[in-house]
């Protein structure tokens, strides 16, 4: 190429655009548009000086290319041509944005070049002929077809999306799964009589988390606190999201999670019906529909978890997503009155509404506690002394229905072992845990030998401490484990077997008036009135059923030292382990 050449060659900036930022990292459409429009610039003499590579749809009212637009209006660059592929690959605006992109590279002398030659650079002057020119006398004969073009780009773009979404949209109410799998779960394409389809299906770290929340809610016997401590013994940690740069989507700019469970990151993951199996996205109309896919946990264990605040109910196959389900006197919110323990157990009879519990003060500031109810338009007041005669009076005569105390014998052992073969698993994820925090630590020390930057090493250092504290905490709960002796499961069962006999040392001489009221409250399928205890009319339950308020201590089915009860014929603290043996 000689010199008087290269004088008349023509700088160019080329745009190559690419739908979304999967097809351009993971596919090879951005070097094939590159190879064409190298090739175009070659046989037509032009210069490429700069290449704008955008990985975003042009269907927005903010077009990706006015940055490279941008880069030609600055006469410093020197810029005569534009390159594109095609039309589609400049716009999918539609006309309409298509002229106004253009007109801006006219107005700085700039030819837009597309290598399939829809876009043509003749001018015609219709008064020619006349040897005078107007602003509206000049046009382009190819026009017409580049505004086609661009109308048909935008169609396309249309189309396209309506086949995408208008499918995901059907099998989505059909109870297949069309987006990313949330916490927990993992994507899973199967074939089924709808063609390939991707369901979820458990992920097999993530999922003993999100199982582990709702087993511990079921029990009751931690607070929710406590529940994001145990969990995150277990190493949960949040997914990792990358945030990529608005003008280079092949450049990540910024990572978010990898955080330890909050007491709000557990509600929400305690609240979503996906974990139960049941299907609920906008596309779904607001109405739920059973995936087809198993969830992580059964609908009731969902339901008791959740306690009446969000429900999900099946009646004749449909399903419903109802929320606040119980009364709020009927939710357990955790309040607990020693001096009134009874006053969301036992209802006034004339409301069939909670009681209230208080004392009041006398002229000689003698003080009267009862349970009254006074404002709701009545008055009902019982003497606290008198109301608990008349539940300790109530209580002496129930009895336990033959034949229940095998069942309940059963259903323990088998709560038991379930708990025993989690205890297991958590201590085997507890050292897994430790394990992998420790190759963490190794590589991050490793990484400061290599390290020039004080600021650097500031932050590795600190990465360094705090998984240092990670292990240490890890290593005291498993210390805290080994310490922990083994539960008796004989003595779990005198335990049951003694309670069943004499049931007023729980409803009655129980130490704590809290629990009292719970176990009182277990024996009624509904909320007993105080006048139906006074005239023994309310109907009793047919059986108590096992409850976690039966559990002795929070971890354990064993109580802890200083609570069994007094007993005759035996030394006080311990149960009569000679009695005959239950079959286990």
């Amino acid at each position: 190429m000689n010199q008087e050449t290269q004088t008349f060659m023509e700088n160019a900036v080329a745009a190559i655009r690419v739908s979304s930022v999967k097809q351009g990292v993971q596919g090879d459409s951005p070097e094939a548009q590159k190879e064409q429009i190298e090739r175009y610039a070659e046989a037509h003499n032009i210069h490429i000086k700069k290449f704008f590579i955008f990985l975003e749809s042009a269907s927005k009212d903010e077009q990706p290319v006015q940055e490279a637009i941008d880069y030609c209006k600055s006469t410093k660059n020197n810029i005569q041509v534009f390159i594109i592929k095609s039309i589609d690959r400049f716009t999918r605006g539609g006309s309409f944005f298509y002229e106004e992109l253009k007109m801006q590279l006219e107005a700085n002398g700039v030819k837009l070049i597309d290598i399939y030659g829809v876009i043509g650079q003749q001018q015609v002057n219709t008064l020619e002929h006349l040897g005078v020119s107007f602003k509206w006398s000049v046009y382009s004969p190819t026009k017409k077809a580049e505004m086609l073009e661009a109308e048909r780009a935008k169609d396309e773009m249309r189309d396209i999306m309506s086949r995408m979404i208008g499918a995901e949209i059907r099998y989505s109410r059909m109870g297949y799964w069309v987006r990313k799998a949330p916490m927990g779960f993992m994507n899973d394409k199967i074939e089924t009589p709808n063609g390939k389809r991707t369901i979820l299906k458990p992920h097999p770290v993530e999922s003993t988390w999100i199982i582990k929340m709702f087993d511990l809610r079921c029990r009751g016997t931690l607070s929710d606190h406590q529940i994001v401590e145990e969990v995150n013994n277990l190493g949960f940690r949040s997914r990792v999201m990358y945030f990529r740069d608005h003008h280079d989507r092949t450049k990540i700019i910024k990572e978010k999670g990898g955080k330890p469970l909050n007491i709000k990151g557990l509600w929400s993951y305690l609240k979503n019906p996906l974990y139960a199996g049941i299907n609920l996205v906008n596309w779904t109309k607001d109405s739920p529909h059973k995936g087809k896919f198993e969830g992580l946990v059964p609908i009731e264990m969902f339901n008791k978890a959740n306690r009446g605040k969000i429900a999900i109910i099946e009646e004749d196959g449909e399903i419903k997503i109802e929320r606040n389900v119980q009364a709020r006197y009927q939710i357990k919110k955790g309040v607990r009155n020693p001096d009134f323990p009874y006053k969301r157990v036992v209802m006034c009879p004339c409301c069939n509404k909670p009681l209230f519990g208080s004392a009041s003060k006398g002229r000689l500031g003698k003080y009267y506690p009862a349970y009254h109810c006074n404002k709701r338009g009545h008055y009902f007041r019982v003497p606290k002394k008198d109301f608990d005669d008349t539940v300790e009076k109530f209580v002496r005569n129930i009895k336990i229905a033959p034949g229940y105390t095998e069942a309940l014998v059963k259903a323990v052992v088998e709560r038991w072992e379930k708990r025993e073969t989690e205890s297991q698993k958590d201590k085997v994820d507890i050292n897994t845990r430790i394990s992998e925090l420790q190759a963490q630590a190794k590589l991050t020390a490793d990484k400061i030998r290599f390290l020039t930057s004080e600021v650097a090493i500031k932050y590795v250092e600190a990465d360094l401490v705090n998984i240092d504290q990670q292990i240490a905490g890890l290593l005291a709960e498993k210390e805290k484990t080994i310490k922990e002796e083994p539960t008796d499961i004989r003595m779990v069962m005198a335990y049951i077997k003694y309670f069943l006999e004499h049931l007023e040392y729980l409803l009655i001489d129980s130490p704590d008036p809290v629990a009292r009221a719970s176990y009182f409250g277990v024996l009624f399928d509904t909320e007993p009135t105080y006048q139906e205890l006074v005239s023994g009319t309310q109907k009793k339950a047919e059986c108590i059923k096992l409850n976690e308020v039966f559990v002795l201590d929070q971890s354990k089915l064993a109580a802890g030292p200083g609570f069994e009860p007094g007993l005759p014929r035996s030394e006080r603290g311990r149960l009569p382990l000679a009695d005959p043996a239950i079959e286990l």
